[in-house]
């Protein structure tokens, strides 16, 4: 061998040897800073550890799901939205009736960034439209 392949080597050797005279704490510690930030896990999978997500009590609130969902868009005018409370912004879409509000909801609006439940999918159309109305008796 080289003497710079000895060298390699040797140094090699001094970093393996450091490697395992760590503590239990040391090694707890490295695995800690490590370690994935999150895992995936199918359905029905219980070897993934973690509780399991509690189960719905029922429909969330219009106002919940304004607060969860439509907020982003809807408190800023972001994309166009109409801003919850503006009565100018809102009115003639207001004037459009209740069922073509819903339907905006449930399924966007061409054209525009209101894209199918604001982007919510995992709400029930019952909850989309329970936002609307909220949205809707805020901004009259």
């Amino acid at each position: 061998m080289t003497r710079i392949a000895l060298s390699i080597l040797a140094l090699g050797m001094a970093f393996g040897a450091f490697a395992t005279d760590l503590t239990e704490a040391q090694r707890a510690d490295i695995e800690q800073r490590i370690k994935p930030v999150g895992e995936s896990c199918l359905v029905g999978d219980t070897s993934c550890g973690g509780s399991a997500a509690a189960a719905s009590s029922g429909p969330r609130s219009g106002e919940e799901v304004y607060n969860s969902a439509c907020m982003a868009c809807h408190a800023t005018g972001a994309a166009g939205a109409p801003v919850y409370g503006n009565v100018e912004a809102w009115a003639e879409r207001i004037a459009k009736g209740t069922d073509t509000l819903h339907s905006s909801g449930l399924n966007g609006v061409a054209g525009t960034g209101m894209i199918a439940k604001g982007g919510c999918m995992n709400c029930s159309d019952e909850e989309v439209i329970a936002a609307v109305d909220y949205m809707v008796a805020g901004s009259q």
